[in-house]
């Protein structure tokens, strides 16, 4: 088990790399274990591609931590070792009540807050979710999760998502930045503390 003492010692540890590397852009900051690990275990042809796939991974896995926090969800840990079918995960998710779907939705609302592609027309929107298949599950728990509340209507709980998670938007960022900068998966509370949500025991 994980002392709240070791977690501190992990959250400053990741605050300190993060300030050091504050000027840098994310490409910049990725930690060469998931470089090499992406390299090496044949995810990526060579570094260039590794880096910005664990930068997309990082966002992606960040979304959904943040949202999961914002809904009052919890989880042990967050990741973005690459393996097998998945190239990171938010481990052992729980809770979330009706507003769980964002949590689903958030890995793709959050890679499109990065670079700010987020559909524009409702056109747009509709033609993405038809093609939004497998993405580990998620999109299965997403269209699940949304009938209680919005029936079949994707887009109206997609608009829902993107509405919680905008405002949200540097949490996500200064989150994922530390999934990058560190080599390990970051426990809860240091997932939260990072992206600004209060825990006991940690800043």
């Amino acid at each position: 088990m994980v002392t709240i003492p070791a977690r501190q010692r992990v959250l400053e540890a990741v605050r300190a790399e993060l300030g050091r590397r504050a000027r840098y852009d994310d490409e910049s900051i990725v930690h060469d274990a998931w470089i090499r690990q992406r390299y090496e275990g044949g995810f990526a042809v060579s570094y260039a591609p590794a880096r910005s796939a664990a930068v997309r991974t990082a966002w992606h896995e960040a979304g959904h931590a943040v949202a999961a926090l914002a809904v009052g969800a919890r989880f042990s840990s967050a990741s973005i070792r690459a393996g097998g079918a998945s190239s990171g995960r938010v481990h052992s998710i729980r809770g979330g009540g009706a507003d769980g779907f964002v949590i689903d939705a958030a890995g793709q609302i959050a890679e499109r807050l990065r670079d700010w592609t987020l559909p524009s027309s409702e056109e747009e929107l509709r033609a993405w979710l038809a093609s939004w298949r497998g993405d580990g599950g998620d999109a299965r728990r997403f269209r699940a999760g949304i009938r209680a509340d919005f029936g079949s209507d994707e887009a109206a709980a997609w608009r829902y998502g993107v509405q919680l998670l905008t405002p949200l938007r540097p949490r996500i960022r200064e989150l994922a930045r530390g999934l990058l900068v560190y080599h390990r998966p970051l426990p809860y509370e240091v997932a939260a503390a990072l992206a600004g949500f209060r825990t006991p025991g940690l800043p």
